[in-house]
């Protein structure tokens, strides 16, 4: 079902560690100058033509792998198998048990059984040389994402990786070019661009019910200092490590990417600087002296990442996105999700709005009235199975069918480098005390150019 690939270049390889005790080793994020000097140095040439508005190729179904199966594969794995025309072929996970219990769900679901990939934390090699692979899903610890998605591409298989795809700017760059020579697409999974306010905040944008968009904000405000520190959740203490690590905003996707669908980046706008700053490191230490016994291997661990940072994106068109990150302090969930324009905002968390002519007297209007501006995907699936509100399922529901139908999907390598290029720019804009840091085009130019993205009319079934 696959075309052929073309040849594939012989790029180095570096050894990934699906567990946190040696997560990030390599990764350099240190080495401010160099971050810095690419940051700024214009874009390398391109290797290959462009993968904007490249569609899939049509395929009667679509056949699926999985790695990492733990918290959040082993939940996204359901979806899939809910989803008409998707074979789940191959599971991978170093976990037997993990593996093993995904395998049943796809039996119990009526397929046959999958191949199971067990033998160590690079089995995933051996699982994407099947050659019976139309797209694998990732969902293992950051620091593999960038080696298992450059694996996917140079065996010809379409991959899709949770946040965030990449942690270096140079690993970006190199899954934007692999995307290019190898025809295959290179996808951020961001789930949050799925969510139904979202969607119908996208739709109303671009009928312009906000007016001359001028400024959006998103965030990762999340208190994970239970899970993070509960052994039982996370394989290993991985995530708890990278505040050890790195000081800047480790998660901007699910914020970053639903506003920057709203202005359109990468298809006529496009961000170009970001500045950042953070607050002291104190949460997590605060909460490890309140809860954690003497002895226990969190003590050894030094906090860097500050608690709160906040970045400043500005665009091409002059627009300003805010952006927050916060998984180490006592407050409720919040995406933010605020979008603001000539004719007036909305804003998420509790959801309101106030736009002219609608409303006045400086009084919210009722968000839930605006239902007819929902995107086709809610009103045909209004009621969706799994979590995060249904966002997740819709996500997978959308991608199969782009990939069944022979369409370009929703979004591309481009939206995933530039979702995920805050993770680097953050932490060099800190370290420099709020220096602005370009945001390279990773489109060369192609951005200045509208196209479709979300806002997608529904397809014909044929």
């Amino acid at each position: 079902m696959n075309d052929a690939v073309p040849e594939q270049h012989d790029l180095s390889r570096r050894s990934v560690l699906w567990s946190a005790g040696a997560a990030g080793a390599g990764l350099a994020l240190g080495a401010t100058p160099a971050v810095a000097n690419e940051a700024s140095a214009p874009e390398p040439p391109r290797q290959g033509g462009t993968m904007i508005g490249v569609p899939f190729q049509r395929r009667s179904a679509v056949r699926v792998a999985l790695i990492g199966l733990g918290n959040r594969g082993g939940a996204m794995i359901d979806l899939y198998l809910a989803v008409p025309g998707v074979t789940v072929v191959a599971l991978c996970d170093p976990v037997k048990a993990k593996a093993e219990r995904a395998a049943a769900k796809v039996t119990a679901a009526g397929q046959p059984a999958p191949a199971v990939y067990v033998h160590g934390e690079h089995d995933y090699e051996q699982l994407l040389k099947r050659g019976d692979i139309d797209f694998a899903h990732v969902a293992t610890p950051w620091d593999s994402h960038y080696e298992i998605a450059k694996s996917a591409l140079l065996n010809g298989v379409h991959v899709g990786v949770e946040c965030p795809i990449a942690l270096q700017l140079d690993q970006l760059w190199d899954l934007v070019n692999l995307s290019e020579r190898t025809r295959r697409h290179c996808m951020q999974l961001e789930n949050c661009c799925y969510g139904r306010n979202e969607m119908r905040v996208l739709r109303m944008a671009h009928a312009g019910k906000f007016g001359d968009l001028l400024h959006g904000a998103g965030a990762y405000n999340h208190d994970l200092r239970g899970l993070m520190f509960d052994p039982a959740y996370y394989e290993g203490p991985w995530r708890r490590l990278w505040h050890t690590r790195l000081r800047g905003d480790l998660y901007p996707n699910h914020g970053f990417g639903p506003v920057a669908n709203y202005m359109d980046l990468n298809r006529g706008d496009r961000a170009v600087s970001i500045v950042s700053v953070g607050s002291p490191s104190l949460g997590l230490a605060q909460y490890r002296a309140a809860t954690m016994p003497a002895g226990d291997p969190s003590w050894k661990e030094t906090y860097i990442e500050s608690d709160r940072t906040i970045s400043l994106v500005q665009t091409d068109k002059g627009r300003v996105i805010r952006l927050e990150h916060d998984v180490s302090t006592p407050h409720p969930y919040s995406r933010i999700n605020s979008l603001g324009g000539t004719k007036g905002l909305f804003e998420d968390y509790p959801e309101r709005i106030y736009i002219e002519p609608d409303h006045k007297n400086d009084e919210w209007g009722d968000f839930s009235k605006y239902a007819e501006w929902d995107h086709w995907l809610w009103k045909e699936h209004a009621d969706p199975p799994g979590g995060h509100g249904g966002m997740d399922y819709m996500l997978v529901f959308r991608l199969m069918q782009c990939m069944r139908l022979g369409l370009v999907p929703d979004f591309d390598v481009y939206d995933a480098a530039t979702w995920t290029s805050p993770v680097p720019l953050s932490n060099v804009s800190i370290k420099q005390r709020g220096m602005p840091q370009r945001i390279p085009d990773f489109t060369r130019g192609e951005w200045k150019k509208s196209r479709p993205g979300m806002d997608s009319e529904k397809p014909a079934e044929v």
